[in-house]
């Protein structure tokens, strides 16, 4: 990831939102961007991340708090590769707009956004679903839910960032990927684990 992938997603959220509002409108203009990197050479799995800022400044009584706290906005990327330019716009749309999870994103909210590009790179199948190493590797674990399979993802920080351990990391992907049911051993064992 660089600045100019970051830059380019703004690029295209700003194009995107612009022409439902007056203000961004002004700001874009009325073609598509053009990424301002390298377009061609590249085509890699990828995800775009945003995060809205939830508070910053506080002030308390007898001091300041400047720390930040971000919470996620959307999160979607895709496994298959794309050129970096048409991934990250057609990602950042998906992201921005299309996560389930979320609202769509509204321009007043754009100030406060920061985006994340994650370039997928150097996929290995793990022996089993505790075979990665925390804050390295990311998941993507296959399942079958019914009658069809499904898959659910996370990034290398994610386990990290929220204090998980192997165990409840496979647990909360299950729960993304929509498995309900109880985790027995089976179903640990039947599940397809790449980091």
């Amino acid at each position: 990831m660089s600045v100019h992938h970051c830059a380019y997603v703004f690029d295209c959220l700003l194009y995107e939102l612009g022409p439902v509002h007056p203000t961004i409108k002004d700001l874009v203009d009325v073609s598509p961007p053009h990424p301002q990197f390298d377009d061609h050479l590249t085509e890699s799995p990828l995800l775009v991340t945003f995060k809205k800022r939830t508070s910053s400044k506080r002030h308390h009584r007898h001091r300041r708090d400047d720390s930040e706290e971000w919470e996620l906005r959307g999160c979607i990327g895709t496994f298959s590769p794309l050129p970096l330019g048409e991934g990250l716009r057609q990602y950042t749309v998906q992201s921005a707009f299309r996560d389930r999870r979320f609202d769509p994103i509204e321009a007043h909210e754009v100030e406060d956004l920061a985006v994340n590009v994650s370039i997928l790179t150097d996929f290995e199948p793990a022996a089993h679903v505790y075979d990665w190493e925390i804050g390295r590797h990311g998941v993507w674990m296959e399942f079958k839910l019914g009658s069809r399979s499904t898959t659910a993802t996370y990034l290398p920080e994610i386990a990290a960032e929220q204090g998980w351990d192997h165990e409840k990391t496979i647990e909360s992907l299950f729960r993304k990927g929509g498995f309900r049911d109880r985790i027995t051993r089976e179903v640990l064992e039947s599940a397809i684990v790449t980091r």
